[in-house]
């Protein structure tokens, strides 16, 4: 794969992605986007932790936030939330820090903890990213709930990276065809931000940048 990472995805797509596919192609395709109050809520918890200034020394663990990550395997870049290095004598050398330290990166989400494998995968990617970078192993990371101010200690397993790996050779592919999904609509509609753009049930065959642009010609010959 290229290594002009101008042509690489965002690796948070990944996360849109498994929710909805029509979703992430509103989003990274059609470059669409609205707020609501759930990702208003997710925007404050993110901006908490994304400050690349703060770096943190708890005994043999250093706190690196908003870390800047990229994979040429995945053709990805992206942040890590926060990345916990521990030290370690299997670890790997930081630059200007003595020692030997192993990445264990945790991911922060606004509610809790949830059944489908979206929050996994995001994090299992960030961890792949990890490991391209740093050359290393890293056998687990950690999502930490806004609303249950818990972590959930999540293993890296094949399974998982292999399904990273599938996740992102699908948003490969839809990319760089500029194509939008159609989708089923489901109750999970109810909880997308970008609901009245998606309309499903009225725009199955249009994709959002279609239809905005048809409703804005009709309101322009009134």
């Amino acid at each position: 794969m290229s290594t002009d990472t101008d042509n690489y995805l965002q690796l948070s797509g990944i996360q849109h992605y498994v929710f909805c596919r029509r979703q992430w192609a509103l989003i990274h395709i059609e470059k669409q986007w609205l707020e609501n109050g759930r990702t208003m809520m997710g925007n404050v918890l993110h901006e908490r932790v994304h400050n690349e200034q703060i770096r943190e020394r708890r005994g043999d663990v250093l706190i690196v936030r908003g870390l800047r990550v990229v994979s040429h395997q995945l053709g990805t870049v992206g942040q890590c939330d926060a990345v916990e290095f521990h030290c370690h004598p299997a670890g790997v050398s930081l630059h200007g820090v003595d020692g030997l330290w192993m990445p264990y990166p945790i991911e922060y989400k606004r509610g809790r903890p949830k059944v489908e494998s979206a929050d996994r995968l995001q994090m299992c990617a960030q961890a792949m990213c990890l490991e391209e970078m740093l050359c290393c192993n890293i056998s687990e990371g950690a999502l930490f709930y806004g609303e249950t101010h818990r972590r959930e200690v999540v293993p890296l397993s094949m399974e998982l990276r292999a399904e990273v790996v599938k996740m992102f050779q699908e948003m490969h592919d839809l990319y760089s065809r500029g194509r939008t999904p159609k989708v089923k609509p489901s109750q999970s509609c109810r909880a997308c931000s970008l609901e009245e753009l998606c309309v499903p049930k009225l725009c199955r065959n249009l994709s959002a940048r279609k239809y905005i642009s048809e409703h804005l010609h009709e309101g322009s010959d009134l």
